[in-house]
């Protein structure tokens, strides 16, 4: 399945967290917050300032979770972004 975002909006797949502390204590799944970091997977047509496999930050609350597929995504507003991580 293709998905292409209208809009000023971007498609990304969060970038999950590591499991355990610095000091080695495993962080359980329920108590893990839902990361606000992630890969941009597609971008609308409107968006010229993003690219896919752009790693960005984006707001804590931002953006609607979508299933495309077994995956799941998030698709965000541009002005939901904070940033590119280089």
């Amino acid at each position: 399945m293709n998905f292409q975002p209208i809009g000023k909006r971007v498609l990304v797949k969060r970038v999950e967290e590591a499991n355990t502390t610095m000091s080695g204590i495993i962080i359980p799944d329920n108590a893990k917050e839902k990361p606000s970091r992630g890969e941009v997977v597609a971008v609308s047509k409107e968006v010229s300032e993003l690219a896919c496999t752009n790693q960005v930050l984006f707001a804590k609350y931002a953006g609607n979770e979508v299933s495309i597929g077994a995956d799941k995504y998030i698709v965000l507003e541009v002005d939901d972004i904070f940033g590119i991580i280089d």
